[in-house]
C-alpha cells in the first residue's frame, strides 16, 4: 500500500528547499487507520474508540528503509518494523486507509494512502497489523 505526501508535507518541502522558510524535522511518527481517506488536506474519518490509538513508528534508520537502488524505487521508503494496533474492544468499522502523522493525536498529516485490502475490524477480533515492508511512503 503506497502513501502519498499530504498538502502539509508538500508545502513544507517546497518552502524549505526552494524558499527562505526552514523546517525542523520532528522524529515522532504515528500510524493511523481510517474508514474514509484523510485526503491531501487531512479530512476524512479516522477510527476512534474501542481501544484504538495511533501506533508510534518514529523516523529512524532502523524503522524506515532508504529506497533508491533503481529508477523505480527512487523517492520511496518502507517500514522495517511491523506495526501492530491494539485488539479492538468495539467495532472500528471498515478500514480503507492509513495515515502517517507527526503526533499521537491531532497533529499534521504527512502521508496517507489506501490499504491494499480493506478490512472490517470488529470487537474482539484480531489486532490490525502492517507487516514489514507494507507501508510504502513516496515523494513525488
Amino acid at each position: 500500500m503506497a502513501g502519498n505526501a499530504s498538502d502539509y508535507l508538500e508545502s513544507k518541502i517546497i518552502n524549505h528547499l526552494m524558499r527562505s522558510a526552514t523546517w525542523s524535522k520532528s522524529t515522532a511518527r504515528w500510524i493511523s487507520l481510517h474508514t474514509e481517506s484523510p485526503y491531501d488536506d487531512a479530512t476524512g474519518t479516522e477510527v476512534s474508540g474501542g481501544s484504538y490509538a495511533r501506533q508510534q513508528l518514529d523516523a529512524s534508520d532502523t524503522n524506515w528503509s532508504e529506497e533508491g537502488s533503481s529508477p523505480y524505487t527512487l523517492g520511496e521508503c518502507k517500514n522495517l518494523v511491523a506495526v501492530t494496533f491494539p485488539s479492538p474492544t468495539a467495532d472500528w468499522g471498515h478500514i480503507t486507509n492509513f495515515g502517517v502523522w507527526d503526533a499521537s493525536t491531532s497533529g499534521n498529516l504527512l502521508w496517507y494512502g489506501p490499504l491494499d485490502t480493506p478490512v472490517d475490524v470488529l470487537n474482539g477480533g484480531a489486532a490490525p497489523l502492517f507487516d514489514v515492508g507494507t507501508i510504502v511512503l513516496t515523494v513525488g
